[in-house]
């Protein structure tokens, strides 16, 4: 049974925490590829959602099962608008190298980003989080809740 894992978290990791970060998020998917979970959802955002990304994609040379699928809120030209040219090339590299990708809207508006969000719960068996405050009001708290309504198991990975 192909099952799938979407992903959400914050823009900003302290750095210092990024690399025994890295390595438990690559942990937790060496032990999910096994049990049939071989599709993978991000949104596109910087922080958490670019990390998870490019590890699928690391991944994928060593299990050439699975696949990353990209739920964006809006085109790259308004995702992206205010990003550096370093943040943008990792964009393009991601949306270059994904097996699959669907735009929520393709203009920004004010609900892109939660209807993006909805739509990658929506998508997933589980949720892997990178959430520092759960019963905040932040867009990765709020998706976090949307599947623990669903029913799916959260895997957060803050220490």
């Amino acid at each position: 049974m192909v099952r799938s894992i979407c992903f959400t978290g914050h823009r900003h990791i302290v750095r210092t925490e990024l690399p025994a970060l890295l390595k438990e998020l690559r942990r937790v998917l060496e032990t999910a590829i096994p049990q049939g979970f071989v599709d993978f959802y991000a949104g596109g955002a910087l922080g958490w959602d670019t990390y998870c990304a490019q590890t699928v994609l690391d991944l994928r040379e060593e299990y050439p099962c699975i696949a990353l699928h990209l739920v964006l809120p809006c085109s790259r030209g308004e995702q992206t608008a205010r990003w550096t040219e370093a943040q943008k090339a990792a964009y393009d590299c991601i949306f270059r190298e994904a097996d699959s990708c669907e735009f929520v809207s393709e203009e920004y508006t004010k609900s892109c980003m939660r209807l993006r969000n909805q739509r990658l719960v929506e998508l997933a068996d589980c949720c892997i989080c990178y959430c520092s405050d759960p019963a905040g009001r932040s867009g990765t708290a709020q998706t976090v809740r949307m599947a623990k309504q669903k029913g799916i198991p959260v895997i957060n990975l803050v220490k």
